[in-house]
C-alpha cells in the first residue's frame, strides 16, 4: 500500500493500479483499477468503535501515548472482523481501561472523511477500577459539565451526549465572549 493508504498493485495479479473510470450503478467512477485483470479497489471507509464511558456519574477520556499534545479523547478502536459494533466497544473497553461494560446504548454515527473512517459511538455506563493498556498513558475523570468537547467524529458525539443530558456542550475552541457594558 502507499502512504496514502491506497493500494499501488494489484492483490491478485501484481499489476499497477492505475486510476481508470469505469460505469458503476451511480454512473461514471474514478477507482484504482487493474488494467489487466479488472479488480477494483473500492476503498471503503473502515469502521471504527467509539464509547462515551461513564464510570461513577463522570467522563473517562484518555490520552493516547502516540499522540502528540495533550488532547484527551474517547475510547476508541477498530471493529475485528466477527463481531457486532457492541461486542467490539465491550472488548475495547475493557483492554483499554479494564472496565465492565453494564450498559451500551448507541449514541451516534459520524463520517471522518480525513481518516476515510466512519466512527459508531456508543454511550457506556461502566463499573471497575481503571488500569489503562500501554496504548493510553494517562486519563482523565470529568463531571459532565467539565467535558469540552471537539469539533470533528467523536467531539460531536460527545456534544449530542451532553446535549441529551440537559447540558450546552462548550468545545475546546470557543473564546470566551467580551462582556457588552
Amino acid at each position: 500500500m502507499s502512504g496514502d493508504g491506497a493500494f499501488r498493485y494489484c492483490p491478485q495479479c501484481a499489476t499497477a493500479l492505475r486510476e481508470i473510470v469505469q460505469a458503476e450503478d451511480g454512473g461514471d467512477k474514478r477507482r484504482l483499477r487493474c488494467p489487466a485483470c479488472g479488480y477494483t479497489h473500492w476503498n471503503n471507509p473502515t469502521p471504527v468503535l467509539a464509547a462515551i464511558v461513564e464510570l461513577d456519574g463522570r467522563v473517562l477520556l484518555a490520552r493516547n501515548a502516540a499522540w502528540p499534545g495533550r488532547f484527551f479523547g474517547l475510547i476508541t478502536g477498530f471493529m475485528e472482523a466477527g463481531e457486532t459494533p457492541e461486542e467490539g466497544i465491550r472488548r475495547e473497553i475493557t483492554e483499554e481501561t479494564s472496565l465492565d461494560t453494564e450498559a451500551l446504548s448507541l449514541m451516534a454515527v459520524h463520517d471522518f472523511q480525513r481518516m476515510n473512517q466512519v466512527i459508531i459511538t456508543y454511550h457506556a455506563r461502566c463499573r471497575g477500577e481503571v488500569r489503562l493498556s500501554p496504548e493510553l498513558s494517562e486519563y482523565r475523570l470529568l463531571e459532565p459539565a467539565a467535558v469540552r468537547c471537539w469539533r470533528a467524529g467523536t467531539g460531536l458525539a460527545l456534544a449530542q451526549w451532553l446535549m441529551s443530558r440537559g447540558l450546552q456542550p462548550q468545545f475546546l475552541d470557543d473564546t470566551p465572549k467580551a462582556d457588552a457594558a
